[in-house]
């Protein structure tokens, strides 16, 4: 073996080891590059999952609410319905004799109060808060005064004028606070507080109901009615 077999072998050894590597580099980073597609690819589709989820969460809230407020509204809308009942009722009731109700001495003005009041039964009652206004400005001593200022103020309740009805009927009971009607021009104004959002003058109007006229009908409708605004 000559001198120069040792070192030529070395060379073609390290050559040899070289090329190995150099080879092997490219299949090692095409392996890194496809893992780190599949990292970011994951990544990506963590990234949709999970908005994803998020638009899901904000869908089922916001349908959780429209179904809230479509209950509250029905709640609302019967709510009102028995109200507004219990105003058809007390109506019939004097129409048919079941609650004794004041005559005027006078005809014309008993006529008067009558047609008026023929409107309101008849549902007619934004004519029947403008005949009941006529009526009070013409005849402001009749006996039959407070209850025209009684269903005047429950006819612009049910026209929906909450802030007309609150004023006439609170100058009701101010005028007469022991007049049959006082109790339930209460309720009246009381559902008409809750029309405005008046949360805490509906309450003081029901409380006021079951602590100055106890033996009233209306009292059991008020304790009934602040259990609903708990």
């Amino acid at each position: 073996m000559s001198a120069y077999s040792l070192p030529l072998r070395g060379v073609v050894l390290a050559t040899a080891l070289s090329l190995s590597t150099l080879f092997a580099t490219p299949a090692l980073a095409f392996a890194d590059d496809e893992a780190r597609r599949a990292i970011l690819d994951l990544r990506e589709q963590v990234k949709q999952l999970t908005e994803q989820n998020r638009q899901a969460r904000l869908q089922l809230a916001d349908q959780l609410e429209t179904i809230q407020h479509e209950m509250a509204s029905m709640r609302g809308q019967m709510e009102k319905l028995s109200w507004q009942a219990d105003l058809d009722k007390r109506a019939g009731q004097d129409q048919s004799g079941g609650t004794a109700t004041t005559k005027a001495a006078d005809p014309q003005e008993q006529a008067a109060y009558e047609a008026s009041m023929g409107l309101f039964r008849s549902g007619k009652y934004k004519e029947a808060a403008s005949g009941l206004t006529t009526f009070i400005q013409t005849y402001p001593n009749s006996a039959l005064t407070p209850e025209a200022r009684f269903y005047r103020g429950s006819s612009l309740y049910a026209s929906k004028d909450f802030k007309g009805a609150i004023q006439g009927l609170q100058n009701l009971i101010k005028a007469t606070p022991d007049d049959p009607r006082a109790p339930d021009a209460l309720l009246v104004i009381a559902a008409s507080q809750i029309e405005i959002n008046d949360m805490a003058g509906a309450k003081a109007s029901l409380q006021k109901i079951v602590k100055d006229y106890p033996q009233a009908s209306a009292a059991e409708t008020a304790k009934s009615r602040l259990k609903l605004l708990q």
